[in-house]
């Protein structure tokens, strides 16, 4: 969950800082005062980082307004101290110091996702924006039929309804919450680009494309190169699914040609098509031949069971048991007596060992991918749990997400569940295309999602989308790179980038497009390392704990050294690349081009 240096306030979704100043001097600063300022820089940031993680944890689980308050006054206190030190690191840009010092210095001028101004009072009204974002959110609800339901029983009900004007109720409605987000988040841009520009940077979109060890504008250019490597397989894939629903629903409801209408996905967002694998399966087939989510069920599975059956995916690498306070602390299933941010995320508490996970499983299989995803998040924060300070986190935030996809795409393998006893026999070679198809609804169909969350916060962050232009800018990047439209026509008052999360959250994107290719690179690498020389889907490396030792050699580094290092010290590379998305995909690619012989496959 963790973006930035700040481990355990990253993972509350707060901002941690420092709490005493050091006043520039006048004389040229020395390398010997660059030292000094970090180390008093890195052990107040350790001593105020567990407050604020804390506090945050009990907004997240206990949502009220003392919890709220409580959050939001360590936000502020945290973030306008950051901004303080952001600027004061500043002063050693051009001072000759060791490389390590260099290195801490860099993170503490970007440790902040959303900096206030210095003015008083400006970091605390950016905290209460925060906090009343993200509680509209979390407490939305919409009645449907005479039922009060959260966003969580929509979410169901989407997976698995196949009537499109139910579908159309339960899409509009859970965006009725997000018009009342509109004016909080307007004003939140303005501080948010006040502090920035107060950084150095030209908008917050800047500062955020700041953090991968490039300048900010490669960054956006190499995010545009990455998109170019996907793009062809997603359009394939788009194509494929268009023609299906077409089938399924008729001209009237999903034409043939043009976008897809977004509430038929199975998903509230349109970034995850898994759920309508029962409409879009190869036909004729003999398809996966098992139900992971009835075998979970048939086998007696809770919530805590799917979490340590995760946990035992990390061990079979050679990864240490997780603490007893793990399981005395965490919250994995929705409580029934106060509000809480359902939404899965994964906690360092006290940047040593009090490891949680805050999230509402049920017994389905895409939570039990969840469960070994968000693991992967403590797996790294205990990893780099001996580094200073400064250094706990991920090589950068796409790191942190593709360590927990990794081992999630590996626990959805075939040859795993078997392993696990989830599944009596491994379906022969037959089932790979259904296989293929199945992996690919999720992680190819994310990608133009992943990729337009954050591309449309640019353009707001920078001023290029104004505020009455906020809906139909998200819907123009919707259209252009998902293909996809709303089922009618949206009112003048919508707000649809806020029924998503990580907008009402404020939580950067980039990191899951980014996640998602480091995912697949992970993976390549690690069957690779494995010896193994069949298609990557049958590939599983549980167990394999020479795979697991240079696993960790990369957790370790935490975020001390560049990504490229990082990435090197597992895969051999030292660059982001696609190719492993379309080396997996690559049966499925030559399959869709069959089945899409003869469709109108015009770009999305």
């Amino acid at each position: 969950m963790k973006s930035k240096l700040l481990a355990a306030c990253a993972a509350a979704a707060l901002s941690c800082a420092l709490a005493s100043p050091i006043a520039a001097a006048d004389a040229p600063p020395t390398a010997a005062e660059a030292k000094a300022f970090v180390d008093a820089a890195e052990a107040d940031l350790a001593a105020l980082s567990e407050y604020g993680a804390h506090a945050g944890w009990v907004q997240a689980t206990y949502i009220n307004a003392d919890s709220n308050w409580l959050a939001a006054k360590a936000n502020a206190e945290n973030t306008e101290a950051a901004v303080k030190y952001a600027k004061q690191a500043a002063r050693f840009d051009h001072v000759e110091v060791d490389p390590v010092t260099r290195r801490k210095l860099y993170l503490l001028e970007q440790a902040v996702v959303l900096p206030a101004p210095a003015r008083a009072g400006a970091a605390k009204e950016l905290a209460d924006l925060q906090a009343d974002l993200d509680t509209l959110y979390s407490t939305g609800k919409f009645t449907y039929q005479g039922k009060t339901l959260t966003l969580d029983d929509m979410q169901d009900i989407l997976r698995t309804s196949r009537d499109p004007a139910e579908t159309k109720a339960l899409w509009e409605g859970w965006r009725t919450v997000s018009p009342k987000m509109k004016d909080d988040y307007v004003k939140l841009v303005a501080l948010a680009n006040q502090g920035s520009k107060a950084l150095g940077y030209a908008d917050t979109g800047a500062l955020w494309r700041s953090w991968y060890d490039m300048p900010p504008d490669r960054f956006g250019g190499e995010m545009d190169r990455l998109w170019g490597q996907v793009a062809p397989l997603y359009k394939s894939l788009h194509c494929y699914v268009r023609g299906r629903l077409n089938e399924r629903y008729g001209d009237a409801v999903q034409p043939r040609t043009g976008p897809i209408r977004a509430d038929l996905t199975g998903n509230m967002w349109g970034q995850a098509w898994g759920d309508i694998y029962d409409i879009v399966q190869p036909k004729g087939g003999t398809g996966l031949g098992y139900d992971l989510t009835a075998n979970l069920v048939k086998q007696g599975y809770d919530a805590t069971r799917i979490v340590k059956t995760g946990e035992g995916w990390y061990q079979s690498l050679g990864f240490a048991p997780l603490p007893q306070t793990f399981w005395e602390r965490s919250m994995i299933t929705r409580p029934r007596d106060r509000e809480v941010v359902c939404h899965p995320s994964a906690w360092d508490v006290d940047n040593k060992d009090d490891l949680r996970i805050k999230a509402c499983f049920t017994v389905t299989a895409d939570d039990f991918y969840t469960a070994h995803h968000e693991l992967g998040h403590n797996m790294y924060q205990r990893a780099y749990a001996d580094q200073p300070f400064l250094f706990k986190g991920g090589a950068n935030d796409g790191f942190h997400e593709a360590i927990g996809d990794f081992a999630g795409l590996n626990a959805l393998t075939p040859d795993y569940l078997k392993q696990v006893g989830l599944i009596d026999t491994v379906p022969g070679t037959d089932a790979d295309i259904p296989y293929l198809l199945k992996i690919a609804l999720d992680k190819v169909a994310i990608l133009p999602f992943a990729y337009l969350v954050d591309k449309w916060r640019w353009e707001v962050f920078s001023g290029q989308v104004t505020p009455d232009h906020y809906n139909d800018a998200w819907w123009d990047l919707v259209r252009k790179y998902q293909g996809m439209a709303p089922p009618a026509p949206r009112p003048a008052d919508a707000f649809d980038p806020g029924a998503k999360f990580h907008v009402a959250d404020n939580t950067p994107y980039a990191r899951y497009f980014l996640a998602d290719i480091y995912e697949f690179q992970f993976y390549r690498a690690a069957c690779r390392q494995a010896g193994w020389k069949g298609p990557l889907n049958r590939c599983s490396v549980y167990g394999n704990k020479a795979v697991g030792e240079k696993f960790a050699a990369m957790l370790k580094l935490g975020q001390s050294r560049p990504w490229p290092e990082a990435l090197k010290t597992f895969t051999g590379e030292d660059d982001i690349d696609a190719s492993a998305i379309t080396d997996y995909f690559a049966p499925l690619a030559k399959w869709l081009a069959v089945q899409n012989k003869g469709e109108r496959c015009e770009a999305v």
